[in-house]
């Protein structure tokens, strides 16, 4: 048994605001009385209002996948902390791998976005990760050490933070690390959370996001240091979350 779970859905570029508001729906009949696990939806910005509005009334939270560092300017095509704020949002993904890899983003930039999401009241969810090639040479643990080190420079205060331990190369490809693996790199990044933050760093929640399905949640979710996950793909249908949902459930302490 384990006295805490959460589930945040990263849905990526996907879904309308119409389609969020029936996802909920749906899913609000799935998990009836199932309030234990700390459920995190995180639609694309298009669909943050109409997901507040949704969600209102329901033991869930609401969650952005990014922001920009600055509280304003000329920077087209960014999102300030103030405007999620204002559309409702509680938490907001930083330095998933897609945004590292695909958009180039830096373990500097994604400090800046840390520093700005905490002192704005929102909850990061920071991720960090491997690739295949860093980790088949050897390099995994440096990967990780420089990225916390680096992503959570001059944190003072992370209340309501969460991180999300991604291996880059288990997301969307159908692999999955196994349990011997989620453990080792869960110990650590709580090891380096608690070398760059201190004892205040000791009770940070690590998620797992790696390919997590309806069929592998609750087998993954027994591995030692696992709080709970970031799911992507498995999040697009009401049916295959709620399941995960469930899953975590089964193992939290009342």
């Amino acid at each position: 048994m384990k006295l805490r779970g959460y589930v945040a859905a990263n849905w990526k570029m996907n879904k309308t605001a119409e389609d969020a508001r029936s996802f909920v729906e749906k899913s609000s009949k799935l998990l009836l009385n199932m309030e234990k696990a700390k459920v995190i939806f995180c639609p694309p910005f298009t669909a943050l209002f109409d997901m507040d509005k949704s969600l209102q009334g329901k033991p869930w939270f609401l969650g952005a996948q990014n922001m920009h560092w600055e509280a304003s300017g000329a920077f087209t095509g960014e999102v300030s902390s103030a405007m999620l704020k204002a559309s409702g949002v509680q938490y907001v993904i930083l330095g998933h791998s897609e945004r590292r890899h695909q958009f180039g983003e830096q373990n500097d930039w994604i400090n800046k976005k840390v520093l700005k999401a905490l002192s704005s009241g929102l909850k990061p969810i920071f991720c960090v990760g491997e690739t295949l090639d860093e980790r088949q040479s050897g390099n995994m643990e440096e990967v990780l050490k420089t990225q916390i080190s680096e992503g959570l420079q001059g944190t003072n205060d992370p209340s309501g933070m969460l991180i999300a331990y991604e291996p880059v190369w288990a997301i969307g490809t159908g692999q999955n690390a196994n349990e011997e693996q989620i453990e080792e790199a869960h110990k650590l990044v709580s090891t380096f959370v608690c070398d760059s933050l201190g004892d205040i760093g000791k009770d940070i929640p690590v998620l797992y996001g790696g390919s997590v399905n309806s069929e592998n949640a609750g087998s993954l979710f027994k591995a030692e240091g696992v709080d709970g996950f970031l799911v992507g793909g498995a999040s697009l249908e009401p049916e295959s979350f709620s399941e995960i949902i469930k899953e975590v459930e089964t193992f939290i302490k009342e």
